[in-house]
Formats: structure tokens, C-alpha cells, sequence
């Protein structure tokens, strides 16, 4: 009886080491360092700080812990131009020493970071919520995976929708950078070959703050204003063009009806009501993933919007993509992180509006809606589905060899 009373207490502290040591091993393995960009300065500074709550979310859903990995996210901040996003991203990996890199959020700065990892082959590059096409669709960088759709795969089916309303001839007003030209060529790809007129476009700077110009110019004949204008931009613009007495209905770019500007407190923001656009998201899209997303964030964010806006869904789909390749490869970042990188290129990423998938440029594969602008009983903006398209791709459904990559310098449809 004694002889078996020792060998018991024997194997009871064998197994309390083996624990200990099991526990010691996970303790000892360095957390994964995640560089966070986002503009947090500047136009879209509001959707910035949303795109932060974005990638917040999918770290606090796994308690910070991946394959038994710490995450660490060390963020950084830029002002949506590109020589400001490269500068933030080189300290973050050059002197923060980051694993992966997440962001950044504006066009034209994913196109910079784009090339600058070009120069970093060791370190794996993941999009915040850029949507400029030619970040992936021209020349792309083997280690740069996007896992949101682009400003022109947001804008599929929006033309018919326009024509649908009867608007036969539009005037373009958008910002003077990448996105805004990917979203306007998404919008005339469509709308043009249906026999839509695009008379007039006028490209204005990122940051402005005078419309009037701009405004003068709208012609009498055309039946709604195409505005791809974001942040500031827009509500600057917006608050002007009522005091100017305009009338003509909107056709909004993603960015113009995101949460961040629909829920400006201003008299403008009222006719935003009835606006028609094309984006990866619906405030009011009818899904259980989607009702649970949108929950999650307000519990996690009280301090945030009724409904998340693009940015921090789109910040919320890579950082996801991010920490799902973590676990596909148990954390493991050897090798150059050579097997990370084949598990998000294979990754079937699960999101709160359908999956996404990347093709052979690793840009996103997935969903589109064609919302309006609604007003609830509370006074609330949000946009509710009018169509959803499933497996848009980035040549929008032509043979890449045809596909023309938008510019302000593209030919209108008079």
C-alpha cells in the first residue's frame, strides 16, 4: 500500500513539472510584433480612428494570444499622403522591428507602401483598407496581400443602379488621388457601356476646403452628381453645396456615405437621404455574422459610430486575414515567413459579409452592395441593401488583357 501511495506521488509531480515546463515554453515564445497604420491625421482622420476599432476588434476576439503567441501591435500614424505612410511604415519595421506590417489606409499611400515592400522581402505587408487598383494590379509586390476588394470592385453594379433612378447624365466630383480614380472608372465601366453620359468631371485636391469653383461648374442638364469625396472633404463640401442652394440628387462613392460622415451632426447630412452608392458594406445588410459583428463592435467600442463604417470593417478583414494565417501556421514566422505567406495566399478568409478569397495578384475576391441612404426613427443615417454581388474581381468580370486601369485622365462618355 505504501509502495503505491509513492510511486503515485511520484507520477503527480512528474506530471506538475512536465506542466510547469509545458507552461514555461509557452511563456517563453516572443510575441508576434503587428505594425498598425492608419491616418490618424488630416481628412480621414474619423475613419482612421475607426479602422483602428476595426483591427482592435479581431485582436480582443482571440484575447491577444495567437498559437500561444502574444500579439503586440505597435501603431503608427499618417496623414493620407504617400512620403508620410513610408516614412511611418520604414520605423516600423526598420526600427520597431515589426514581424507583419497591417495598413495602410489611403489609395495612394497603398500604392507607396506597396513598393516600399518591395525592399523588405523578410516582412509580410498586409493592407489596412486601401482601394486603389493599381496597388495590386500593377506590379505587385510578392509580399503585399490585400484582403478587401478595391475602390472599383466597391462600385460594381452602381451604374445600372444610377440609370435604374433615371439619371441619364451625371457630373463626377472626387478627390485628385488613386482611389478616387478606381472608384470613378468601377462607377463608368458599367454605367458608360449601358449608355450612361459622364459630361463633366472635376478632380479636386485632397484636403480642400473651397467648393465654390467647382460647384459653378455643374451643369443645368445633368440628372445627379457622382461625389467620391471622403472626411472632411465631404462634409466641407456638402455644407457648401446646400448653402449654395443645390439641389441635384447624389450618387455616392464608398467613402461618402461611410458611418463617419453619416453621422456628421450637420443640416447637409439630410439630403444625403436617398443616395445611392456602391461598398463592401451595409449597415442594414440582414445576416446573423453581420448583426453579430455589428454587436461585438459596439460593445467593444461604446465610443464609436451606431454601425461600423467601411474603415473599420476593411481594417477588421486584414487584421482577421493577419491572425487567421497566424494559426493556419501555429505561428510560425521562419523561413522568411515562407509558410505564412503560402497560408494566406490559400486562406478562405470568413468575414461578417461572405468569404473572400485572393486571386493571383493577392487582391481580394468578394462582395459588393448597392445601398441607399435611409433615415430611421431615431434620426440615424445608414444604408440599407438594395442588391448585393457575390465574387467581384478586380477586372470586374472583363479578361484582364481589356481591363483598363482608371486615371483622371480617362476619356468620358458625352
Amino acid at each position: 500500500m505504501e509502495s503505491r501511495k509513492r510511486t503515485f506521488v511520484r507520477a503527480l509531480v512528474a506530471a506538475v513539472v512536465l506542466t510547469a515546463a509545458g507552461g514555461a515554453a509557452l511563456a517563453q515564445a516572443p510575441p508576434v510584433k503587428i505594425g498598425l497604420l492608419a491616418t490618424l491625421e488630416g481628412p480621414f482622420a474619423a475613419g482612421g480612428q475607426d479602422g483602428i476599432r476595426g483591427a482592435e476588434l479581431t485582436v480582443r476576439q482571440r484575447n491577444g494570444v495567437v498559437a500561444g503567441r502574444k500579439i503586440e501591435i505597435i501603431k503608427a500614424s499618417s496623414d493620407a499622403k504617400p512620403d508620410v505612410a513610408v516614412n511611418a511604415t520604414r520605423k516600423l519595421v526598420e526600427q520597431d522591428k515589426v514581424d507583419i506590417m497591417v495598413g495602410p489606409l489611403s489609395g495612394s499611400e497603398g500604392i507607396a507602401v506597396k513598393e516600399y515592400s518591395k525592399t523588405q522581402p523578410n516582412i509580410t505587408f498586409i493592407n489596412g483598407s486601401s482601394g486603389a487598383q493599381a496597388t495590386t494590379l500593377v506590379n505587385p509586390s510578392p509580399n503585399f496581400f490585400r484582403f478587401n476588394t478595391d475602390g472599383g470592385q466597391w462600385m460594381m453594379g452602381l451604374g445600372k443602379a444610377a440609370l435604374d433612378k433615371g439619371y441619364k447624365r451625371v457630373m463626377v466630383i472626387a478627390e485628385d488621388y488613386a482611389f478616387p480614380y478606381s472608384q470613378v472608372q468601377g462607377f463608368m465601366t458599367e454605367y458608360c457601356r449601358l449608355g450612361g453620359k459622364v459630361p463633366v468631371k472635376a478632380w479636386v485636391p485632397l484636403g480642400g476646403k473651397d467648393y465654390s469653383s467647382v460647384i459653378a461648374r455643374i451643369p443645368k442638364n445633368v440628372d445627379a452628381l457622382v461625389v467620391v469625396l471622403g472626411g472632411a472633404d465631404a462634409v466641407n463640401f456638402l455644407n457648401q453645396y446646400e448653402q449654395a442652394g443645390g439641389d441635384k440628387p447624389l450618387i455616392g462613392g464608398s467613402i461618402t456615405v461611410s458611418q463617419d460622415i453619416l453621422n456628421y451632426r450637420g443640416k447637409r447630412r439630410e439630403s444625403l437621404v436617398g443616395t445611392i452608392a456602391g461598398a463592401p458594406i451595409a449597415d442594414a445588410y440582414d445576416t446573423p455574422e453581420w448583426k453579430a459583428f455589428v454587436a461585438d463592435y459596439r460593445k467593444n467600442f461604446p465610443d464609436g459610430y451606431p454601425s461600423p463604417s467601411l474603415f473599420a470593417l476593411v481594417y477588421y478583414f486584414n487584421m482577421k486575414a493577419t491572425l487567421d494565417g497566424l494559426e493556419a501556421v501555429k505561428g510560425d514566422l521562419s523561413d522568411g515567413q515562407k509558410k505564412y505567406r503560402e497560408a494566406l495566399t490559400k486562406l478562405v478568409l470568413k468575414t461578417p459579409v461572405g468569404d473572400v478569397r485572393l486571386d493571383q495578384n493577392r487582391q481580394a475576391i468578394g462582395t459588393t452592395f448597392i445601398t441607399e441612404v435611409v433615415k430611421d426613427a431615431q434620426g440615424n443615417l445608414y444604408n440599407k441593401v438594395l442588391r448585393k454581388l457575390d465574387n467581384v474581381n478586380q477586372t470586374l468580370g472583363q479578361p484582364p488583357a481589356e481591363f483598363k486601369i482608371g486615371s483622371r485622365d480617362e476619356p468620358n462618355c458625352p
